[in-house]
């Protein structure tokens, strides 16, 4: 028991040091000669015109994360699916449980017209 303390304490302090090594090294030779080409904003070799601060909608940032949310959901369908033989009944019942509170998020977020685009 002790000696897996040790194997603990001595991995998270190399970890801590070679994160602050290399964090340290990149600062000390970072190059910072600052101008005015440097400094301006690029955006595809044409000069910007006006306010760069745009307001957008927040339905398609809502939409956006409901699309990351449930494919990252989905992802967890596939493992399951390739195991499904050897989990038995109760993994089959667990999954369908996961399946009902997806479908009830996605049926909330239909209702409150998150899903529509314009």
């Amino acid at each position: 028991m002790v000696s897996e303390i040790i194997y603990f304490v001595t991995f998270a302090l190399v970890g801590i040091g070679l994160v602050t090594l290399v964090l340290g090294l990149s600062k000390l030779l970072q190059t910072r000669k600052p101008n005015e080409i440097k400094l301006s904003t690029y955006e595809s070799g044409i000069a910007v015109t006006g306010d760069p601060r745009i307001q957008y909608k927040m339905r398609y940032y809502v939409f956006g994360l409901l699309l990351v949310l449930f494919d990252v959901e989905m992802i967890f369908l596939f493992p399951w699916a390739v195991v499904f033989k050897s989990l038995g009944l109760f993994a089959f019942v667990e999954m369908l449980v996961f399946i009902a509170i997806i479908l009830l998020g996605l049926f909330y977020a239909w209702r409150k017209g998150a899903l529509k685009w314009v």
